[in-house]
């Protein structure tokens, strides 16, 4: 029976794996681009400008994602039991206390943000105040904290980019083949259509494996939010209860989905692989079974 510790080790090794395998697709576009085209500037200009990019939504990542779901600041007052357990939970953790934030919907539902721990937010909604007991509360909140402790936040901003630069490069030389661009003096037709389903396949290829490192990191953050409380059977009720609410967030958005501990455009749990290869969170059963699994 693997404990926590293996269980976090695997889901490491699996998403730098996949972050790996990005950047071999980043590359691998670039260089079958520059030889098609004939042309390297415009691709030096998409990279600078993938990097600005990546930088601005590293820095604000929070402010954006509280602005996005409308959170505002909790009371410490009105919500004193959730302050209390979040600064209970991260000097457990060793880290900062995050600054709190509530959103007003129904859909039980939570998300962590920032660019390190000492900038880092929780936010939580209503509806999962409602929803959740003490325990179960204290697993959703350890859940997020590991997210900041584990630098989520960061491979999946640097994964987000990445997806959203191979997609913009893709269309950009798409276009242009479409248009009569190109390097006209290259013969080679068979390079020339490995250069045009390359710009094809590969923001397919970078979507899912975005997909796939916010599915490996929810896993590590299970994981690592059940040996922060030492209780994941606590963790797996609040996510069977948050899984069981099957509409969407009034504000779910697809730049911010991956951040929330469960899929806020709604659960869907048929099973099918492609709904599977598709989903920024892994299916609440197999997270359920992951944490059975576990031993502390």
């Amino acid at each position: 029976m693997a404990s926590l510790y293996t269980q976090q080790g695997k889901n490491i090794r699996k998403t730098w794996f996949l972050m790996t395998g990005f950047l071999v697709v980043v590359i691998g576009l670039g260089w079958i681009v520059s030889q098609v085209y004939g042309n390297t500037g415009i691709l030096y200009a998409a990279v600078a400008f993938s990097l600005f990019m990546n930088i601005t939504a590293y820095w604000f990542s929070d402010k954006i994602a509280l602005a996005s779901t409308g959170a505002k600041e909790a009371d410490p007052v009105q919500y004193l039991e959730l302050h209390r357990i979040v600064e209970n939970l991260a000097i457990t953790a060793g880290l900062p206390k995050p600054r709190v934030y509530i959103i007003e919907d129904q859909a039980p539902n939570a998300f962590a943000a920032g660019r390190d721990p000492k900038h880092a937010v929780i936010a939580v909604t209503t509806g999962l105040l409602a929803t959740l007991d003490r325990s179960e509360l204290e697993g959703v909140v350890a859940h997020e904290l590991s997210h900041i402790g584990n630098r989520d936040i960061l491979v999946m901003t640097v994964a987000v980019v990445l997806a959203g630069f191979i997609a913009i490069v893709s269309d950009i030389f798409l276009r242009m083949s479409f248009f009569g661009g190109g390097n006209r003096d290259n013969k080679n037709p068979l390079l020339l259509i490995a250069g045009i389903a390359a710009i094809i396949l590969a923001p397919i290829a970078a979507q899912l494996i975005q997909m796939a490192v916010s599915r490996k990191r929810e896993f590590l953050a299970d994981a690592s939010g059940a040996l922060l409380t030492r209780y994941p059977d606590a963790l797996a009720s609040a996510l069977q209860k948050i899984a069981s609410y099957p509409a969407p967030m009034q504000r779910a958005s697809n730049a911010t989905a991956h951040l929330f501990i469960s899929n806020p455009f709604g659960t869907h749990e048929a099973g099918q692989w492609l709904t599977k290869l598709f989903s920024t969170h892994p299916p609440t059963p197999e997270r359920i079974a992951a944490l059975g699994g576990l031993k502390v």
